[in-house]
């Protein structure tokens, strides 16, 4: 039998539990789990895989809330050889039937609480369906297994994009390219000394995911804790009972914390903060900072580069960047005729290296259109400056064209925030007769908070260019977000479009 790849991601588990040993890891409502039952429970869970007749290159979906139970299962299922599907726990159920069906997937591990989705879903597909806290324990009564060789450019995860711009697609990432991401989260932590981390984040998300792997890179023992879904009191409440000293969000968790009520609970132990999966208003960043004492570290990625492009550090980091370029990646910047732009210029950012996606499952024609040469064109705008630390702009879908003008959304939602009521912002760009798009926002008021639209359109006017300004801001109860917490454009567009929402 060949030995697995360099860079298998269960050998990378395995080499992790062996280097560390042994330790209370990690804490779930009231619990804690040590390293050897996470490592020892995943052993076996792979041997029921097998014995439940998954294979090497099998789909495995993993649909559930955040448990312990994610972390073992995708260490079982890189073990037997398979590919770990995961699907955020916020689906409508077509949009679950398509994951299902295009996937092919054979076997689910699912939470008791999307039994009743997952089983309306999967109707007809012939999926075998494990379901934690039932007959999961079929799986852990598996007898222990060992790696499956996988080799470095084996399919190890397929990932579905939010499909917020049209259905899902599958993007195949690859035990090296994870493994890849992993590390570079691992070095951006080494220049903190935080070991205690709060994870929010769903970890059916590349974020999250990454997250988890950057753990089995570590040099020193990491404590989690772990929440099942973000819960903003829970946050604050977990933070001071475990003296955590850092925990990885999303830009629209940040505004929800700093509104949180914290009463004499003692958050001195916080660090850093560790923000990706958007981009961070610098007033929000700003404000984190100062109000949580801690510095907030950003990254770049998506799920087409494993989740990894630039990462910040505590020695280096500078104000607006996303950091420089991580150690397996290249960056580059290119105008609309994909030429090389100067530093300081806007363009297209484009990523190269062993984290950049196989490809888009079942779509060459896609993937042909999204690769070109080994190097990933993202649809983001941004640019490098003369030290190569990164600048996200925005997205190139995003962009509003005025009269011939370009307005970028960041723009038009950095200076909203501003505005000490509004807690999240969006803005998006409307269909006119006479300039082609007008610019629209939409916003969310901080709790007790009260301010007009049109007291907003005017606080931005006298902050933005004449053709920048929003001429409709919305009041909204809440501002439309993904499943992963980011801005939902294409909800907004087309609330914005029917008229929803109060302008008053």
């Amino acid at each position: 039998m060949n030995a697995p790849g360099e860079h298998n991601l269960a050998v990378l588990a395995e080499r992790a539990f062996e280097r560390l040993g042994d330790y209370e890891s990690l804490f779930f409502e009231g619990k804690w789990l040590t390293s050897a039952e996470i490592h020892e429970r995943s052993v076996r869970v792979a041997g029921g895989l097998r014995a439940h007749g998954v294979r090497p290159g099998d789909r495995v979906v993993v649909l559930t809330s955040n448990t312990p139970e994610v972390f073992i299962s995708y260490r079982a299922i890189w073990r037997a050889g398979a590919v770990a599907t995961p699907v955020i726990f916020l689906q409508s159920p077509p949009e679950l039937r398509h994951i299902l069906s295009d996937s092919g997937a054979t076997a689910a591990i699912i939470s008791p609480e999307l039994a009743g989705l997952f089983r309306g879903a999967a109707d007809g597909l012939g999926i075998t369906t494990f379901v934690i806290g039932e007959n999961y324990a079929e799986l852990e009564a598996g007898e222990p297994a060992g790696i499956e060789p996988r080799g470095d450019d084996d399919l190890a995860a397929l990932l579905y994009t939010g499909g917020t711009t049209g259905r899902a697609k599958g993007v195949m990432l690859s035990h090296r390219g994870l493994w890849e991401s992993g590390r570079g989260i691992d070095r951006a932590t080494r220049t903190t000394t935080a070991t205690r981390a709060l994870l929010p984040l769903p970890l059916s998300h590349a974020y999250g995911l990454i997250v988890a792997i950057g753990e089995w890179h570590a040099d020193r023992r990491h404590v989690f804790v772990l929440q099942r879904w973000f819960d903003p009191a829970g946050w604050v409440e977990m933070v001071a009972e475990h003296r955590l000293e850092t925990s990885p969000v999303v830009p629209a968790m940040l505004p929800v914390l700093l509104a949180q009520p914290r009463g004499d609970r003692d958050l001195s132990s916080l660090q850093y903060f560790g923000s990706g999966g958007a981009t961070l208003p610098p007033a929000v960043r700003v404000a984190a900072e100062k109000a949580f004492g801690v510095t907030v570290l950003q990254g770049y990625g998506c799920t087409e580069s494993s989740g990894v492009v630039s990462t910040e550090t505590m020695p280096e980091h500078r104000a607006g960047s996303v950091g420089k370029a991580a150690p397996h990646v290249e960056v580059r910047i290119l105008d609309l005729a994909g030429k090389p732009v100067p530093a300081g210029e806007d363009g297209e950012i484009c990523a190269r290296g062993p984290g950049v996606m196989l490809g888009y499952w079942n779509d060459p024609e896609l993937t042909a259109q999204t690769v070109r040469d080994g190097w990933l064109h993202t649809g983001d705008i941004g640019h490098l400056d003369e030290d190569g630390f990164l600048y996200v702009v925005d997205r190139l879908k995003d962009l509003i064209i005025r009269g011939g003008f370009n307005v970028f959304p960041r723009d038009v939602e950095d200076v909203l925030l501003e505005h000490p009521a509004v807690q999240l912002a969006a803005c998006v760009g409307r269909p006119d007769a006479e300039h082609g798009e007008e610019v629209v926002a939409v916003v969310q008021l901080a709790p007790g908070q009260r301010v007009s639209g049109a007291e907003l359109v005017e606080f931005t006017r006298a902050r933005l260019a004449r053709y920048k300004y929003p001429r409709q801001v919305t009041v909204l109860d809440a501002v439309p977000l993904t499943s992963v917490g980011k801005i939902n454009r294409k909800a907004v567009r087309d609330l914005v479009r029917a008229g929803g929402g109060d302008e008053s």
